[in-house]
């Protein structure tokens, strides 16, 4: 069975965490967060989907970056929010 490439990962680029202590938008208005995700086409670091505010997701949703990866530490997985998976 072939793997099927996601075209998304074309996106992907070396970033450096905008907010490596948090999340950027909760740390601006004093919102908790559950874990953290990292774009990895501009290095902007978002809450997750279990968090109150789902930055990272709207992050994707805004600007049209759609693969993090989890900024958790020993994680290494990455997400692509257009195909839902694990990429």
């Amino acid at each position: 069975m072939a793997t099927i490439v996601d075209p998304h990962l074309a996106m992907v680029r070396p970033v450096t965490p905008r907010t490596p202590e948090g999340c950027e938008e909760c740390l601006r208005v004093h919102s908790p967060w559950v874990h953290l995700r990292l774009c990895l086409t501009c290095g902007h670091v978002g809450c997750c989907d279990s968090s109150p505010l789902k930055h990272a997701r709207w992050h994707a949703g805004s600007v049209a970056h759609p693969v993090v990866q989890s900024f958790e530490p020993g994680e290494d997985w990455r997400w692509c929010y257009v195909h839902e998976a694990l990429v």
